[in-house]
């Protein structure tokens, strides 16, 4: 399978804002953006004016690197957000928020998304007491995800924990650190959603 292996905080520089890919380092003065706040290359401080597509196209990067999909897989949720009732752009998000590795990273147990989809690749990961290896599993409301035992006593596992504490769990989810588990309270609405995302131009993009 087709993955990114080049340095991620070169994809938050492309974009021009923090994507969140290094975890607790990007939240220090070691970021990327806040060491170099211009797109990397040769011509990366040169001023450019950007077309409408230009940025159509940039925010649905944005969107897709920050959630770590690949275009075939971003292309999908679209048409299934689209197929959904209600405003397409929120549809999007709240179905990318639902991905089992997305949930992992929000709960804590991972510092960055890759790290999530990691531990759901290993079999970390328990979804109402079973396994689940699959990163984009839809977590439901009520679904309650947690760390399989012998895996509750993994370093990285207890200082993401500590980290989310320092940055806050959203109020849609019921966290449980004595087990080790979290609970979905409910879906996430769009106000609760606070990345800087304008979503309307990845529809307006798709939908030329």
């Amino acid at each position: 399978m087709a993955r990114y292996t080049d340095s991620v905080c070169r994809l938050c520089r492309r974009e021009g804002s923090k994507l969140f890919l290094k975890g607790e380092r990007c939240y220090t003065d070691k970021c990327a953006i806040e060491r170099r706040n211009y797109p990397p290359g040769q011509h990366g401080q040169a001023r450019s004016k950007f077309s409408e597509y230009a940025v159509q196209l940039r925010e649905k990067q944005k969107v897709k690197r920050m959630y770590g999909l690949l275009e075939d897989q971003f292309r999908r949720y679209f048409e299934l957000a689209e197929r959904q009732k209600g405003i397409t752009g929120e549809n999007l998000l709240i179905l990318l928020e639902q991905r089992l590795d997305n949930m992992a990273y929000r709960m804590g147990f991972a510092t960055s998304r890759a790290e999530a989809r990691q531990l759901v690749r290993h079999g970390h990961l328990r979804v109402d007491g079973k396994k689940v290896d699959i990163p984009s599993y839809r977590v439901k409301p009520g679904q309650v995800v947690s760390i399989r035992e012998r895996s509750r006593t993994v370093a990285r596992i207890l200082e993401a924990l500590e980290q989310a504490e320092r940055r806050g769990i959203p109020d849609w989810l019921e966290i449980q650190k004595e087990s080790f588990s979290a609970r979905v309270k409910a879906l996430p609405t769009r106000a609760e959603l606070t990345m800087p995302i304008n979503e309307k131009l990845v529809v307006e993009l798709y939908s030329k």
